[in-house]
């Protein structure tokens, strides 16, 4: 298996990798979430309670499950980096944050828009809310820190601190109802184990979306993290030979 991984760790044969996959991976990730969504917007049933508000699901819940992925993603990118001093890991955690945080702030303005109708006011300090809250200034944070030194080594290595210590904020968001008496509903909205709660008519579509978001988060991460590559190689001759042909 490292036989067939190490020659990937070459900056040129991940950057022309990522080019073959990402029509592949993009087309998918189009295909999943427009299905996803015209599904649970035009055809699931509506909701016995809220009606068709409840709808904002198919946006609020991938965003939400994909917000806490990438960052445990840009965690493990991060330690592998520290550890092994892995370049292209740095670059890959480099390129998730943006991507992170843009699924995070979806997250909380799809959550306010459900929160109107259900609660009665945009926001509350409730204890799933403000974790998510934090989850994006972490990001924020990590993305100030890779801009913060002119240097990519010791960018890479203050910004990974901080995303391995900023990590346990993860599990604070997923247990934050269980721990804590707050408004947001539990997580029993999808369960592998037990009976669903959820009507399979309204399941499907969000299921298609949830796996479709994380398709759209590698469609992101291939074109991120081409353009990574190519700033941080831009003096190998190979970069600037792709240049010229381009």
């Amino acid at each position: 298996m490292w036989k067939w991984l190490h020659p990937y760790a070459k900056p040129e044969r991940t950057y022309r990798l990522c080019g073959q996959l990402l029509p592949w991976v993009s087309i998918i990730a189009f295909l999943l979430v427009l299905t996803g969504t015209i599904w649970g917007l035009a055809f699931a049933p509506s909701d016995y309670q809220q009606g068709d508000s409840y709808r904002i699901i198919y946006w609020h819940v991938p965003s939400a499950i994909w917000s806490m992925g990438v960052y445990m993603s840009m965690a493990i990118a991060s330690f592998i980096g520290l550890v092994w001093q892995l370049r292209l890991a740095d670059m890959a955690a480099a390129a998730m944050a943006p991507i992170g945080a843009v699924f995070t702030f979806i997250t909380l303005i799809s959550g306010s828009f459900w929160g109107k109708p259900m609660w009665g006011t945009w926001w509350v300090w409730d204890a799933r809310l403000t974790s998510e809250l934090i989850l994006l200034f972490l990001y924020f944070g990590v993305i100030a820190l890779y801009n913060a030194f002119d240097d990519h080594k010791t960018a890479s290595k203050a910004s990974g601190i901080l995303t391995l210590v900023g990590a346990i904020n993860i599990p604070i968001i997923h247990y934050s109802v269980y721990w804590w008496n707050t408004l947001h509903q539990g997580n029993g909205l999808i369960s592998f184990t037990g009976k669903q709660l959820i009507s399979p008519l309204m399941l499907w579509p969000l299921m298609i979306n949830i796996i479709g978001f994380g398709f759209l988060f590698g469609a992101l991460m291939l074109v991120r993290y081409r353009t990574e590559i190519m700033a941080r190689e831009s003096h190998r001759p190979w970069v600037r030979e792709l240049i010229k042909r381009g």
